[in-house]
């Protein structure tokens, strides 16, 4: 595959998917929304290895990230408990590998800023609301909850694309928690929420860990002369 040096024409694709998905989800069918749901995040692991080549740390991780995400998205397009239950097992690999992801990037920060720790505050009210009648979904939804909580802070200390992507995160799956779990919650752009907010978080995830190694000086080529050496063998 050959190295595209655009971001816009790599991230294009992802961009119209994006769109049309959020459109088709007023429009339909049904199974036209399944289909560009499945078509998401392979446009967007396509965007980053376009950019990025060849595929050294961290990109892989990040790669991983997008496919269990993939394999959430398919999974959540399933009625059902269990179904949902499988989708919720996926994106929490997806959020322990972007926690593997942010710890072993370079950081602009060291520790986590004080506004990131909201983060636990949310998680504690979130899962006050959503418990009483999660029944036995309670563990599992306990257990995610503390991983995208602490993905989001992980996010926090990294440049503005990833910190957004993060707080992106939160906001669509605690849209799309309320919508499933609290009675009563209930509004027309549910779905067009949940969604507009997760492709941005996705979309801006990846995009900041792409600038940030495209930004990386190159490493140095162990088969080339040093710079202060001479390369004339004669020289010697």
């Amino acid at each position: 595959m050959i190295r595209c040096r655009s971001p816009f024409v790599a991230f294009a694709p992802y961009l119209v998917a994006s769109a049309l998905h959020l459109v088709l989800l007023y429009l339909g069918p049904a199974w036209s929304v399944t289909a560009t749901k499945a078509l998401l995040m392979p446009l967007l692991a396509l965007a980053v290895v376009a950019l990025v080549r060849p595929l050294r740390a961290p990109v892989p991780l990040l790669l991983a990230a997008i496919a269990f995400s993939w394999g959430g998205d398919v999974l959540l397009s399933f009625p059902g408990d269990g179904w949902f239950v499988a989708g919720l097992c996926s994106f929490l690999l997806a959020h322990v590998v972007y926690i593997v992801l942010f710890l072993r990037m370079p950081r602009t920060r060291r520790r986590p800023p004080a506004w990131s720790y909201a983060y636990w505050a949310w998680m504690i009210v979130m899962l006050g609301l959503l418990l009483p009648h999660a029944g036995m979904l309670a563990a599992p939804i306990s257990l995610y909850a503390a991983a995208i909580g602490m993905m989001a802070m992980c996010a926090s200390m990294h440049g503005r694309w990833i910190a957004l992507g993060g707080a992106f995160f939160i906001v669509s799956d605690s849209v799309l928690a309320l919508g499933r779990f609290l009675p009563g919650y209930e509004f027309a752009g549910h779905d067009f929420a949940v969604m507009s907010t997760y492709l941005a978080a996705q979309g801006l995830i990846a995009w900041g860990v792409v600038a940030s190694k495209l930004a990386a000086p190159a490493a140095p080529d162990p088969l080339s002369p040093a710079p202060d050496r001479r390369a004339d063998a004669t020289a010697r």
